[in-house]
């Protein structure tokens, strides 16, 4: 039988179990030498514990080297759940709204109309929103109008509050007016002004509302009109006064414009450029008499088929009528030869 033997190296200056003792009962919880600390440290440990178990052998790791891998997963847990639930209130607050939003082609009373101002009409791939501030003045379908007022506290000038206006007016115009009981609506616009005239609007994300009296600005006029070739929508644009039309046409017509720095470097035709002004002050004057004949029409129109209607129904009574002395007549005439042949 072969003999086993263990061959055990010391490595040169390498300490002995008793010196390795022997010196770290000299070192404190820090690694310095310091006896007097140590010896209190080693007391207190023996008396109360230590505050921590920690097992060097253990495969939790005790020295708590993977706390960048707890706070990074920690962080990505945090960031994906965020994420989750900004994607569900997002889906949810889009159902909710298409859900609670009125549909003007299908109901435009007075409850339809103040809901539609109040959380918005489907337009464009989205919704509009109308200010905060606004009155129904009338909005019936046996009356087939609709009409309101607005005031403006999000825009800071003409240019801006025309255009705010605009698209707003267009968007529950066109979704009243698909209701076939509707054939128009009026869309009035007011801002509030300084005692300087400058524009007001909200600040302090809304909660500082302006506090000048509201001042008439616009009123968009849509009339729907059915014809040989369709239905038709008119658009009219009314109340607007010379010393607005000028502002928007400042607004609009810069001179730092490329249009025209190059008018003035190559030259233009200054009587042309004067005709096209003139032609186009003399479209706005005729604006609110455009919009006038349009409402006139429309009520011509309107009136012209409550006649008809009430024309169609005396029609029909006064058949019923000759219907019931035809049947009257008949029943007399059998009763008149039953009784000859008795």
């Amino acid at each position: 039988m072969a003999r086993t033997t263990e061959v055990t190296r010391t490595t040169r200056g390498a300490l002995s179990g008793d010196e390795a003792e022997e010196l770290f009962t000299a070192v404190d919880e820090t690694g310095h030498t310091n006896e007097e600390r140590a010896r209190k440290q080693h007391l207190r440990r023996s008396e109360v514990g230590t505050s921590v178990e920690v097992d060097p052998l253990a495969g939790e790791d005790p020295s708590g080297a993977d706390t960048d891998r707890v706070i990074t997963r920690t962080a990505a847990i945090f960031v994906t759940v965020s994420l989750l639930a900004v994607v569900i209130l997002q889906v949810g607050w889009g159902y909710v709204r298409r859900v609670t939003t009125s549909t003007l082609a299908e109901d435009a009373g007075m409850r339809s109309v103040v809901s539609a101002l109040t959380m918005g009409v489907e337009w464009g791939g989205g919704f509009t929103q109308f200010p905060s501030e606004f009155t129904v003045q009338e909005a019936d379908e046996n009356t087939h109008r609709i009409e309101v007022t607005v005031t403006d506290t999000s825009s800071s000038s003409e240019l801006e509050a025309f255009a705010t206006a605009q698209v707003q007016a267009s968007a529950l115009s066109v979704n009243a007016l698909l209701n076939p009981n509707i054939d128009t609506v009026i869309y009035h616009v007011r801002v509030r002004c300084d005692e300087e005239g400058r524009y007001q609007k909200t600040r302090f994300f809304g909660f500082l509302r302006p506090t000048g009296a509201p001042m008439p600005f616009i009123t968009y006029v849509w009339t729907k009109t059915d014809t040989e070739e369709g239905v038709r929508f008119d658009c009219a644009i009314t109340g607007m006064d010379t010393e607005t039309q000028t502002r928007l046409h400042d607004a609009i017509t810069s001179k730092s414009t490329p249009a025209t720095i190059i008018n003035y470097v190559i030259g233009d035709n200054g009587e042309q450029v004067a005709k096209n002004v003139l032609s186009a002050a003399q479209d706005a004057e005729a604006l609110p008499d455009t919009a006038q004949r349009l409402i006139d029409e429309a009520d011509r129109k309107r009136a012209e088929q409550e006649a008809a209607e009430a024309e169609q129904e005396a029609a029909e009574a006064e058949k019923a009528v000759q219907e019931a002395a035809a049947e009257e007549a008949d029943a007399q005439a059998e009763g008149e030869s039953v009784e000859a042949g008795n």
